[in-house]
């Protein structure tokens, strides 16, 4: 059997031998490159490549309680990590810090834009916290999916809900939607382009082949008149007619537009 389990918030596929009743939300101990881990059941699934990890068992009171404590414990690390890389001066950003659940190892997440040397400070934590040392490079966008944050709508960003993956997403795809190209708009709280800029992409290709182009001249039901404007969600252009010094505005929907040229 296969089961899909998030752990740290990214879905993993464990194959499993067990005829435990492992309803999603179970909590669940796997063992991991990383040592054991608490991680919660999504479902079946044969979606997912098959991760190194081996379902253990089901959590116990107090492997809840002990990743709790775990979580607590990094969490008061983690001001003192990043002194420690300051005073060393590294080109990092230390974002999060996460153990296993027997502490036999800990884990420092960092973004950087550079290659960092960080033998120093391996030997320096190894030396202080008397365990297992990884550092572990993530990117902009694992640090928001990881950490979590609100996005500009107001809601939880989607890479904390929900994303497994991250598509390619490009700065086409904002020009597409004539967004205004400001990264206060178009970026996330990632610092990287709007990952909700994918969702509608392929509605925006499809709408751009079929509207016209604003200043162009079209034909409408009431004749030949000027684009002055156009809704993509709305679907309808506004089209300004010129009748000897006076001007007229109408709106039209674009079926009708292309029926008449049709």
């Amino acid at each position: 059997m296969q089961i899909e389990i998030l752990l740290n918030n990214n879905p993993i596929s464990v194959r499993i031998e067990t005829e435990q009743n492992l309803e999603p939300k179970t909590c669940v101990v796997v063992s991991t490159a990383t040592g054991l881990e608490l991680g919660t059941v999504k479902g079946l699934t044969k979606n997912l490549e098959f991760e190194h990890a081996n379902f253990v068992r089901i959590a116990t009171q107090k492997d809840i309680l002990d990743n709790c404590e775990a979580c607590k414990y990094t969490r008061s690390l983690l001001p003192e990590i990043k002194k420690i890389a300051n005073d060393l001066n590294l080109d990092m950003k230390i974002g999060f810090i996460s153990t296993n659940l027997d502490r036999s190892k800990l884990i420092v997440n960092y973004t950087s834009d550079a290659r960092v040397d960080f033998r120093e400070m391996i030997k320096i934590l190894g030396s202080k916290y008397k365990t297992r040392i990884e550092m572990r490079q993530i990117g902009n966008r694992d640090e928001s999916k990881m950490l979590g944050a609100i996005g500009m709508c107001g809601r939880i960003t989607c890479c904390k809900l929900y994303l497994s993956d991250f598509d390619k997403v490009s700065i086409k795809m904002a020009k597409n939607q004539n967004i205004t190209l400001n990264p206060t708009r178009i970026n996330g709280m990632c610092g990287r382009l709007l990952c909700c800029l994918k969702y509608e992409d392929e509605y925006y290709k499809e709408m751009n082949k079929i509207m016209p182009k604003v200043n162009a001249k079209i034909n409408t039901p009431d004749g030949e008149g000027v684009v002055k404007s156009t809704d993509f969600l709305k679907e309808t252009i506004t089209v300004e007619f010129s009748h000897d010094d006076t001007t007229e505005i109408k709106t039209y929907p674009i079926n009708e537009i292309i029926n008449k040229s049709k």
